[in-house]
């Protein structure tokens, strides 16, 4: 999969809440300050062509709508992320979170519960 910009990422992320739709949708629901129209509308375009997206022409405008799914974007980046940065060692990230005082031990015994329930 094709790594994407932060742009291409904050327009994804505008794409996956809205469902779809036209540029202004997305541009309603984006934090501020929102890119110009025209901007967001080449960064939907790079996505098409990265087949992020798809586009169904109406009229003079398109609408355009996922091809991803937004959980299989986050799997697929950070198994990416942890290959890169990591070693491919998920017990290297929880580290590193830990030593810049990231995570909390009750938040890392969550995680060991949700672990040891999920093997049951």
């Amino acid at each position: 999969m094709e790594k994407l910009t932060i742009q291409e990422e904050e327009a994804m992320q505008a794409i996956w809440q809205t469902g779809g739709g036209i540029i202004k949708d997305f541009l309603d629901v984006m934090n501020e300050p929102a890119p110009p129209y025209t901007t967001l509308a080449s960064t939907v375009k790079n996505l098409e062509r990265k087949n992020f997206v798809a586009s169904e022409k109406h009229g003079n405008t398109y609408r355009y709508k996922p091809t991803i799914v937004e959980a299989d974007y986050k799997k697929r980046f950070m198994n990416g992320f942890v290959s890169d940065y990591f070693q491919n060692s998920y017990k290297e990230l929880v580290t590193f979170f830990a030593k810049e005082k990231k995570i909390s031990a009750n938040e890392l015994q969550d995680i060991i519960n949700l672990i040891e329930n999920n093997k049951k």
